[in-house]
This record gives structure tokens, sequence and C-alpha cells, in this order.
């Protein structure tokens, strides 16, 4: 088992480096949600603006079953270096970009090393705390989300007006390297090594199947008929295949008896709904409140910041909550927060100002809060350590997933009812996000295209209360009495 019951100090300091390391996770979410409207008024590509996000989302997505995988046989240490260079090289290349499609390109790069940043964090957390601990300290770990959202918007804010929109990529550099240095000190694995063999024929078929599914959803109003049949076809049986695969390989990727655990499998789904709610919501939001309302970079971001803030105090409450209740009940108040807070963007109206987004903003963060941190307590309680990076990996995998499916139907919806009412606008709407070009365009062309933004939107927060009905479902079927202090008995096996 990696180092769990060293000394106090050390714990305390590990803690500090996965904080640290989700800090760096969250922070990039919260700026890059920022900058993406006047990072598309410069570069242009406003058809390709959900991409930005789907690609990051969908490499991260497809790679943390791998860096999960690898971390129950090689170490958590080993792994988290290889993430975190990746994630920071493409960092690196990000602010790079000369246009859009390199953008995108360099973000699939990001991704791919993102998936073993947060995801082997959350893990190593798992391992140096007890149950009952973890309730505690995944509260902490979604606090750092608080801080980010402070932090993040107004720094992506500050950049972008004073330094240049590149810099909100490589402001991740100093972060990244103080997390792995101090891991690199603070953290001792006693690790059994054997004979292992890697499934990559297994990660070759995830990537196909959600890349393949990913575009086809993306993509659905701009190919045609036979093209995006052949996508999606592709995706289904490249999905069909890859369970066959994963049954029979002696050391899948996807270890499929986990997927007998009941609380995995809702919880898992439950982060999935969550993170495509969350996602749907957080992609577009500042591209609402610049776009529709016409208030500045730094308004989208402190509206984006009310859900990572109230997802911080939740997540604290949550602990307290599951201690003394149980899992099933918390999740189920979580759900109804996510469903209230769509409510509330349902009757979002350009002339309702960023506060009214930032209340629909802050309700979906208690959601989250409450929602998320229980769904990871009670998988990782669910399992033993040799079972708790797959196990772990495993819901952060379709949190992404489902973050990666919010992002891409909610472009698409977008897409679609901007085609549908005017198929020109799709290119005059980049100026509207960037605030010099906006002054050219006049009053009345400014006005029909917000109302053009604003309406589209609105449509795609449809999709959002639709995740939110699904993750209230999933809650209420979770088992009635579990909490930390009353798992599985074979959890701690």
């Amino acid at each position: 088992m990696g180092e769990g019951r060293g000394e106090g100090s050390r714990r305390t300091l590990v803690l500090a480096a996965c904080l640290i390391a989700t800090f760096m996770a969250a922070v990039e979410s919260t700026i890059i949600a920022t900058a993406m409207p006047t990072i598309v008024g410069e570069l242009g590509g406003f058809s390709l603006f959900s991409w930005a996000f789907t690609i990051y989302l969908l490499t991260q997505a497809v790679s943390i079953p791998i860096y999960g995988r690898l971390s129950d046989i090689y170490g958590r240490k080993q792994v988290f270096f290889a993430g975190s260079g990746l994630f920071l090289l493409g960092s690196t290349l990000c602010g790079f970009a000369w246009g859009m499609v390199p953008l995108i390109a360099f973000r699939a790069l990001q991704g791919f090393g993102a998936g073993g940043v947060q995801t082997i964090a959350s893990t190593i957390l798992g391992d140096i705390y007890t149950p009952v601990e973890r309730g505690r300290v995944q509260g902490m770990v979604s606090s750092v989300f608080g801080v980010s959202a402070v932090a993040g918007p107004s720094l992506g804010a500050f950049l972008i007006e004073h330094v240049s929109w590149q810099a909100v990529f490589w402001v991740n550099l100093p972060i990244g390297a103080a997390a792995i240095a101090m891991l690199a000190v603070f953290l001792h694995e006693n690790i059994e090594h054997r004979q292992h063999r890697i499934d990559l024929l297994g990660s070759l078929l995830l990537l196909v199947a959600i890349g393949a599914l990913m575009l086809a959803m993306v993509q659905a109003g701009s190919l045609s008929l036979p093209a995006w049949l052949a996508l999606l076809g592709l995706g289904v049986v490249s999905a069909v295949v890859l369970l066959a695969h994963e049954w029979h390989t002696p050391e899948p990727m996807l270890p499929l008896e986990l997927w007998r655990n009941r609380i995995i499998v809702l919880g898992s789904l439950g982060n999935c709904a969550a993170g495509a709610l969350m996602m749907g919501v957080s992609a577009f939001l500042p591209a609402y409140v610049q776009g529709a309302m016409g208030y500045s970079a730094m308004a989208g971001g402190l509206v984006l910041g009310a859900m990572s803030v109230s997802w911080a105090l939740a997540s604290i409450a949550a602990a307290r909550i599951m201690a003394h209740t149980s899992y099933r009940l918390t999740a189920v108040l979580g759900a109804f927060a996510l469903i209230a807070g769509c409510g509330v963007l349902l009757t979002l109206d350009p002339s309702r100002g960023p506060f009214w987004a930032a209340a629909g903003s802050f309700t979906i963060g208690i959601g989250m809060g409450l929602g998320s941190t229980t769904f990871i307590v009670s998988i990782q309680a669910s399992v033993p350590w040799r079972q708790r990076g797959a196990a772990t990996s495993s819901a952060m995998f379709l949190r992404f997933v489902g973050q990666a499916v919010g992002a891409a139907l909610c472009g698409a919806v977008l897409n679609a009812s901007i085609r549908a009412r005017d198929p020109t606008a799709m290119h005059v709407a980049d100026q509207l996000l960037d605030p010099s070009l906006r002054e050219r365009l006049g009053a009345a062309e400014v006005a029909r295209l917000s109302d053009l933004v604003a309406s589209s939107l609105h449509n795609a927060y449809f999709l959002t209360l639709g995740f939110g009905l699904i993750a209230l479902l999933l809650a209420v079927l979770m088992p009635a009495g579990l909490n930390p202090t009353r798992h599985p008995p074979r959890a701690e096996a």
C-alpha cells in the first residue's frame, strides 16, 4: 500500500501537493471558460467554440482509465509525473496557437496529460486518508475550486486585458512544477512490482468509440447524413468491440468486475450526469454574459465563479451531512439543487443582468458540491487499495465523458439554433464577443445578434435540466443507510 499511514506532517504536505495539482486543473477550467470569448474574437471560428472544451474533455476522459490502471500497477507517483508533464507541455503549446484548429489540437494534448493530474491526486488522497476522513478531505479539495473561482476568472480577465490570452495557459507552468516537486519529495510508496500487460487495444478502442460519438454529436448540423451515420456506426461498433475485448482480456483497462458494485455504477453514472450539466452551463454562461448581455470578461468570470464558490461550501457541508445521514440523502439534496439552478437559468433574459445568471450558477454549484463529493467518497469506500485507482478513475472517467457530452450536445444545440434562425449569423457572432468589433456592428445589429445568441443558449439549458433529472434518479437508487462510517464490509479488505 502507498504511504497512507505515515507521519502526520508528511501526509499534510502530500495533501498540500494534491490540492495544488487540483488548483491547477480548476484554474485551467475557469480561466479558459472566461477567455474563450476573447480567443474566438481574435482567432475566429465561432462554430468550433465548443470543440475547445470538448476535445480537452474527450482526451482527458479516455486517458483517465489508463492512468488509473497504471497507478494500480506502477504506483501513483510515477504516473502523476507523466500526466503532469504532458499537461504542462500542452499548456505551453496552447499559448503559441495561431488559429482555432491548432488551439484545439494543443488542447487535445493538454487533455491527455490532464487525465493523470486530478485523477491521481484524488486517488492519492483516497490512499492516505480513512473513509471517515475522506469526506472532510474531499471537501477541502472542492474548496480549492472556490479559491480558483475567485482567482481564476479575475486573473484570466486581468491577463486578457493587460497581457494577452496566451498567458492564461502559461499560468499553469509554475503551479504544476510546484506540485511535481512536492510529491517527488514527500510521497513515499512501497509497490510490489510484477509482470503486467498494458491494455493498449482497449485504450485505442475507447478513444475511437468516444471520439466518433462526440464528433457525430458536435458536427451533426454540418455533416451529410451518410457521414453522420458512418461516424455514429463507428462509435457504436467500437464500443461493442471494446466491451467484448475488456470482458476477455486478462488485465483490462476498464475492470468490468467493478461494475457489479452498485455503488460504483450509480456513483459513476451520477458523476456523468452532473458533469454534463455543469459543463453545459459553464462552457457557455460567460458567452451569454458577454455576448447576449454585453458585459465584460470580468463579469462573465465572476458569474461562473459563483458556481465554484458554492461548490466549495457545499462540499464541506456534504462531509457533515454524509456522516450524520447517508450517501443517498446527500446526493438527492444535491440533485434537487442542480434542477433548481437550471430552472433559474431557463428564466434568464439579457434584461435581468449578470446577478440573475450568478444566482443560477451559485445554485448549481451547491448541487455539484453535495453530489460530486458524495459520489467519489462512496466509491472510494467501497473498494480495497488495489482497486481504488481503477474505481476512482471509473468515476472520474464518466464525469469527464459527461462533461464532454454536455459541452458537445449544448454546443450542437447552440449551433443548430443559430443556423435555424439565421444561417449567416454564425460568422458575425464572432464579432459580438470581441468588445472592439462589437462597437462597429451598430445598435440594431447588436440587438439582433444578442437576441439570437440568448435564445439559442436558452434552448441548450433545457438539455441541462434533463441531466439534472437523470442525476436525481440515480441518487434515489443509491443504497439506503450507507455513509462513511457504515460502508460495505469488504471496502477496506
